[in-house]
């Protein structure tokens, strides 16, 4: 297995720098990361939709694994909600995902609309402001949207088996993820109506629950990015890319015109690539016949599956800007199937495999396509992706991008799980608390996968008495737990 330089071990921004040039992954530094009173790019205010967010910090949207299985907040879920309020970051990015039917969740335990309904909604909004206004004062300047989702191909609504709804058979992943190629499992062209009408009966009530967005997610493998790439669905919904983005061009448009007075985002794999997979201690690319066209993936190069090709993207994203989405939040690949692309780390997931490249390589891979892609559609704001495994230098690499205009506001995910602080404390000048900093262990990912819920382990002393999830991780740790 390759080894690769931990980022502890760079000292400056110069040692860094240096070592991102023998990978020739320039990611932007700053010399030094600048607090709000010294006029850090991260803390002016960013115009979305009408409304404005105070700084240029943003919350991913996360997947938890831990409301009730009615679909319904727990304490757990609820104190991370309070994590994001006081992370100091103004906009929050849909807080998690919410499956918009039961049948759509990716866990058991994960938050469903219908059962939240605006009350439930509303809990979680109100918990979320009422620590930001406890730690930061008012909340006039914070938007916080929420995630709207459909797990398709990785649903999993109750224990045991996945019962994915797919958008077509995909010639590597049925086999990679356990779905036979004749299973009766494709979503048909009659219940894309019911489903639309789910995602607007959701975005409603998140409207009346008070909060200023929804996110129509698009991104990871998941049923409306999955549909981006169905080049082999016949009829309406699959074939051209204009059938192929007409789920998530209706839902926009259905939405705009059904719920007025909401804010509509769109959370992005900007680009995908062949499924890889673990084989003799490594990661390694599914086969696909040389010179065969891969027609089963939506940012891709046809005849080199591991390249990006952000021609289809980049036409997807005028249509939106031109459509009214307030912004978009760019990310990559499939965790399940790329996990190396999607989420950079040094320690892969239990599912997963060895980094088969520095992750800064990653890191750089999507910092650079967010570049290219607010290059070329202005006027639409872009948050970006895949800062955290850079851990110290996250400060210096997020100033850098946004003074660059490589990207308008730069999001956070894994690393608010084990430091909700980190914006606050930037902003504020203070540095960062080194045993808060997020280093990618991919506990985080490996609870889930293994039925258990989904935090911190090895930072958060809430996670580390968590019982009995903490004693199944540190089994897994020793080998001694579920095997991948």
């Amino acid at each position: 297995m390759a080894s690769f330089p931990r980022i502890a071990r760079f000292r400056t921004p110069g040692e860094l720098r240096a070592h991102l040039a023998t990978l020739a992954a320039p990611i932007p530094l700053d010399d030094r990361a600048l607090s709000a009173a010294e006029g850090s790019p991260l803390a002016a205010p960013l115009a979305l939709g009408g409304r404005v967010c105070g700084n240029r910090f943003c919350i991913h949207p996360m997947e938890g694994w831990d409301a009730t299985t009615d679909g319904l907040p727990t304490p757990t879920l609820l104190r991370r909600w309070r994590h994001f309020g006081s992370s100091g970051a103004k906009l929050v990015w849909g807080g998690e995902a919410v499956a918009v039917v039961p049948e759509g969740r990716a866990n058991p335990r994960q938050l469903v609309a219908p059962a939240l309904g605006r009350d439930g909604m509303r809990l979680l909004l109100d918990t979320l402001r009422a620590a930001h206004r406890e730690a930061h004062g008012g909340d006039d300047d914070l938007v916080v949207a929420l995630q709207l989702t459909h797990s398709g191909r990785f649903a999993q609504p109750l224990p045991g088996p996945r019962r994915p709804r797919i958008a077509f058979h995909h010639p590597l992943l049925d086999a990679r993820h356990g779905v036979a190629p004749d299973a009766d499992c494709v979503i048909p062209d009659a219940a894309i109506e019911p489903l639309i009408a789910a995602y607007v009966a959701a975005a409603r009530d998140a409207r009346d629950a008070g909060f200023a967005m929804v996110d129509l997610k698009a991104c990871h493998g998941y049923l409306v990015h999955e549909f981006l790439a169905a080049r082999r669905r016949p009829g309406p919904w699959g074939g051209d890319f204009e059938g192929r983005t007409r789920l998530l061009r209706t839902l926009v448009e259905r939405v705009h015109a059904e719920v007025p007075g909401i804010l509509v985002g769109v959370r992005l794999s900007l680009f995908d690539t062949i499924p890889w997979r673990h084989e003799e201690g490594r990661g390694v690319p599914m086969p696909w016949p040389e010179g065969v066209p891969y027609d089963a993936g939506f940012g891709i190069d046809e005849l080199a599956p591991t390249r990006a090709d952000l021609g289809e993207p980049i036409r997807l994203l005028e249509l939106l800007r031109d459509a009214g989405v307030a912004a978009v939040n760019l990310s990559a690949g499939c965790p399940y199937s790329a996990p190396h692309v999607t989420r950079p780390a040094a320690y892969p997931p239990s599912d997963g495999y060895p980094p088969p490249e520095d992750p800064l390589v990653g890191v750089h891979r999507q910092l650079d396509a967010a570049r290219r892609a607010r290059e070329a559609v202005p006027g639409l704001p872009m948050i970006g992706s895949a800062y955290t495994y850079l851990q110290e230098w996250l400060p210096h690499a997020a100033q850098a991008t946004v003074r660059a205009g490589w990207i308008d506001a730069v999001g956070i995910g894994r690393m608010v799980l084990s430091y909700p602080a980190l914006p606050a404390d930037v902003l504020a000048g203070r540095g960062l608390s080194p045993k808060r900093v997020c280093r990618t262990f991919s506990d985080c990912t490996t609870a889930p996968r293994q039925g258990l819920r989904s935090g911190c382990y090895p930072l958060d002393d809430h996670y580390k008495s968590l019982e009995p999830d903490a004693g199944a991780m540190r089994g897994i740790r020793r080998g001694a737990g579920p095997t991948p």
